[in-house]
């Protein structure tokens, strides 16, 4: 990534956030090139090249001989209202919808919105490829040498480094390379739990964490969440209050499927619950480097001062999707974890962890975060307006604060998984709501991942979803007297 192009995305970054915000309204001018050029110091090149993008997610609007203008954005629709889940837990089932989900996600015959994975263009592919050629090159006599122990010594101090972005003292000697994120918390989870136990977690959840806790026979508390301010605490307290949780599995930050997101208040409130009732807290950062703002960023972990949060990560949506590394800081349960890391699948391969070391140091590490975010964000603006003007009146989708993942909340007679079948014989798939709770709630949901491609034909079949949902919208809905159609009005 060139400085240029760091600084054409950073400046269309600021421009979309005031868009965003309302403090440049539609139909409002935006500086010229030259204008805008002087007052931010930068190129004439940069400044249409951020243009080019706000043009491109219908941000801004050129009209000739007068300039830039914020387009008119599409009406806005409403969020989804917090979640309501049982008040019991219930074992887990997942559903074999999963499966067929993410295995479609890589078909090239189909279009995905299944998968909440970042598509390879989004990553300077030269830049990994340079760092894992240097590890091998610099490191070859370790492809031969069988890796033992917790991690390679400097990929772990560089986590540890990385922990200070989200206001956390991490020793690097207490790092446990892993994996992926999903061993993280499954280790985390066998360490503090037994089969039977119950574990406390948001409403809707990653369907990767219900795989979890139905391979380990756990049982899931299901939690009220907001779609903004995410999981609710004082239901949370309730539940420490009354049923033997033995463990709490969040992710506090632009949370999978809901984009939700905690204050630091509440964060701080979090540590200090999960200390007073000596209950573990697993807390996956996975995708805290996306959030927009430096606050979001700041950890759970960063509030304990008793050990009892398990922190979890991995670069996997932000560095590199294809080295599959994680890593945990498990707090006081961290020896258990490291033996049964040992046990379970050993060492990582050592060139990998020592690139992964590399980027992770590297000076254009913040550019090209800022780079990420500043892609995803005119994604998600592009995908919200689809959403508005495709989709069936009543619909409801989040507007969270960073990452790729949306959550839309069909009208109640929208079947997500009739919708999903209707779909799927087109070659378009998405993640059901049904995928993200152990029990029947969310069918009239459905989870959008558009970190993958996105082009002219991902916005025709993100249209093509909100037609067919529409219309079967129309079937199940009686006409009005007089033989009208009746479509209500969606209101903010």
């Amino acid at each position: 990534m060139t400085s240029d192009g760091a600084l054409y995305l950073q400046l269309a970054q600021t421009i979309a956030n005031a868009i965003r915000a309302g403090t440049l309204a539609a139909g409002e001018r935006v500086p010229s090139v030259r204008e805008m050029a002087r007052q931010e110091g930068v190129s004439l090149s940069t400044v249409i090249q951020a243009y080019r993008s706000l043009e491109d997610a219908h941000l801004i609007e050129a009209r000739p001989r007068s300039g830039y203008f914020v387009a008119a954005r599409p009406p806005g629709l409403p969020q989804p209202e917090t979640s309501r889940p049982p008040a019991d837990s219930m074992s887990v089932d997942v559903s074999s919808v999963t499966t067929q989900v993410m295995r479609l996600a890589t078909d090239p015959r189909y279009i995905s919105f299944g998968a909440a994975c970042p598509s390879a263009e989004l990553f300077s592919q030269d830049r990994v490829r340079r760092a894992v050629s240097r590890a091998t090159q610099r490191n070859r006599h370790s492809l031969c040498t069988y890796p033992l122990g917790v991690g390679e010594e400097s990929l772990r101090r560089a986590i540890a480094r990385h922990g200070l972005r989200m206001g956390c003292q991490l020793d690097a000697r207490d790092v446990v390379v892993t994996n992926g994120c999903i061993e993280a918390i499954t280790l985390c989870l066998r360490a503090v739990t037994q089969p039977g136990d119950i574990v406390a977690l948001e409403s809707p959840t990653y369907f990767g964490f219900l795989t979890i806790l139905e391979s380990l026979h756990l049982r899931a508390l299901e939690i009220p969440t907001h779609p903004r301010t995410g999981v609710s605490l004082d239901a949370l307290q309730l539940a420490l209050d009354t049923q033997p949780v033995k463990a709490v599995l969040i992710v506090p930050t632009l949370s999978n499927p809901m984009g939700a997101t905690l204050s630091l208040d509440d964060r701080a409130r979090l540590a200090a619950m999960m200390s007073r009732h000596n209950v573990p807290l697993i807390e996956d950062v996975l995708y805290n480097d996306l959030a927009e703002h430096d606050d979001m960023r700041r950890a759970v972990k960063s509030f304990d001062t008793t050990g009892h949060v398990m922190m979890c990560g991995s670069f996997s949506k932000t560095v590199a999707p294809g080295i599959r590394l994680g890593w945990v800081e498990a707090g006081r349960w961290g020896a258990k974890v490291a033996a049964l890391k040992a046990a379970t699948s050993g060492a990582q391969t050592a060139v990998l962890e020592l690139a992964m070391a590399d980027l992770l140091t590297q000076p254009g590490t913040e550019a090209s975060y800022r780079q990420l975010r500043a892609t995803v964000a005119v994604r998600v603006d592009d995908a919200r307006g689809i959403i508005a003007q495709s989709f069936p009146p009543g619909t409801r989708v989040t507007d969270p604060p960073g990452g790729f993942i949306l959550w839309v909340e069909l009208p109640s007679d929208v079947d997500s998984f009739e919708l999903f079948r209707r779909c799927l014989a087109e070659c378009i798939v998405f993640a059901p709501g049904t995928m993200f709770s152990a029990t029947d709630r969310y069918r009239h949901c459905i989870r959008l991942g558009v970190g993958g491609r996105w082009d002219n034909a991902q916005r025709e079949a993100l249209r093509r979803i909100g037609e067919i949902a529409s219309e079967m919208a129309r079937v199940k809905r009686p006409p009005a007297l007089g033989g009208a159609v009746h479509r209500p009005e969606l209101v903010d």
